[in-house]
């Protein structure tokens, strides 16, 4: 397995652009099944996930083109609704081929989704509202086989405002004979990409942003060319870096409305943050100050995408801070490796008391889910000594070549791959 090597104590200064957003892309990649067309998509990240995704589109008789960030997806000869099972188990957001097969081919099978082990994540709200549109679903020896003639449009009300669940629906009812509204939708930045998206190939979809969708289903869909928006948790993981090497940084390409819950707590804990027209600078303070209580929530409250790396930088705060995960129940594995590079963290099921220290030493630490092992390289880059954080697969998941990233910033970080045989 990939490892990172990080010599911590650099100080991170410069400026960067900010790419495209991973939990955007996926959704909008299964997307590209319902024209039947040509869908050319730009700013593309190069991640693990995304290359998934590529796949899965190549098995279900897609042709895809990958080139300098963007893709060029023609699903005209769409001759296959089964995805295969080893891709399924290695990444969650497979899932929402569901509602984009089930609007397209009328029938899908699919196993159980995988991906990070942060918790339970049921998709029973993704399904419940399937079968309120029409779809009969069998659940049999860990698959789904998920068939319907026609998809009606309807009202759903979420029990909770589930992001996947709110895409799979959207997805589902472009087609959809009449209008179908979900109430208690996620209201998530990428909601909105999703809405573009669709729209632009000539779908009717109000609302997203807000806790009430509309989808007007349509009969017909065209090719479509769209950019996605930059990514929030990319651009928040990297003002983290800065903050916790007391560094200075400008990040191009951002979306400023979307990083508001993170600028507010990484304003709390001393940085300074200039905002201008599609840029912004945080210079970090000598001492980073506590911030008393961080809770996760869905947007507009403070991702729990973003959980892990705040703590990380409160590891070396001047007093202590509480988090409350309310999102996933089993969000903390990464605790157990920042108190093996001497942070003073106490876990009790959903809530981690940490109590900032005033240094961290480099260790040997595990990355256990994609976040988590972001907030491992973040407490490597302002440890003493070397740190190698093993299990790398995750973090690339979600980061581009995040080690020359942090080098063009400043950091000294290495990515040692494993010898071939």
């Amino acid at each position: 397995m990939s490892k990172i090597i990080i010599s911590g104590g650099n100080r991170i200064h410069g400026e960067i652009r900010v790419g495209g957003a991973k939990n955007s892309v996926l959704p909008i990649l299964a997307a590209t099944v319902l024209n039947g067309g040509t869908n050319i998509v730009h700013d593309i990240p190069n991640l693990l996930d995304v290359d998934i995704m590529e796949k899965i589109l190549i098995s279900l008789g897609c042709s895809v083109e990958r080139e300098n960030g963007t893709i060029v997806v023609n699903s005209k000869e769409l001759n296959n609704y089964e995805i295969p099972e080893t891709l399924v188990r290695e990444m969650r957001s497979s899932i929402i081929f569901l509602g984009a097969l089930l609007s397209r081919y009328g029938k899908v099978k699919i196993s159980y989704p995988g991906g990070c082990e942060i918790g339970q994540r049921p998709i029973d709200l993704h399904l419940k509202s399937l079968r309120e549109m029409g779809a009969k679903i069998e659940e049999k020896h860990g698959f789904l086989n998920c068939e319907a003639k026609e998809l009606k449009g309807c009202e759903i009300q979420l029990d909770f405002p589930s992001v996947g669940a709110t895409e799979n629906i959207m997805l589902a009812a472009v087609f959809a004979k009449g209008t179908t509204i979900i109430r208690n939708a996620a209201r998530e930045p990428e909601i909105i990409d999703l809405e573009n998206f669709l729209n632009a190939m000539g779908g009717r979809v109000s609302g997203s942003g807000t806790a009430t969708i509309r989808i007007e289903g349509v009969e017909r869909l065209y090719d479509v060319e769209h950019n996605i928006i930059p990514d929030r948790i990319v651009a928040g993981t990297y003002l983290i870096a800065t903050a916790i090497t007391k560094g200075e940084i400008v990040l191009r390409n951002v979306i400023h409305e979307h990083l508001q819950s993170i600028l507010y707590k990484l304003r709390e804990a001393g940085c300074i943050v200039q905002i201008y027209n599609h840029s912004l600078k945080l210079i970090a303070p000598k001492d980073i100050k506590a911030i008393e209580s961080i809770r996760t929530l869905p947007y507009p409250g403070y991702p729990t995408d973003m959980q892990a790396q705040m703590m990380s930088l409160m590891t070396l705060s001047d007093g202590i801070t509480i988090v409350t995960e309310n999102i996933f129940e089993n969000r903390y594995k990464h605790a157990n490796e920042l108190i093996r590079m001497g942070a003073n963290i106490k876990v009790d099921g959903r809530v981690a008391i940490i109590k900032g220290v005033p240094k961290l030493s480099g260790a040997t630490v595990v990355a256990q889910d994609l976040r988590g092992g972001a907030a491992l390289i973040l407490a490597g880059l302002a440890a003493e000594g070397t740190t190698i954080i093993e299990n790398i697969k995750h973090i690339e998941r979600g980061y581009e070549n995040i080690h020359q990233v942090l080098n063009s910033l400043g950091a000294n970080v290495a990515k040692d791959s494993p010898t071939m045989v």
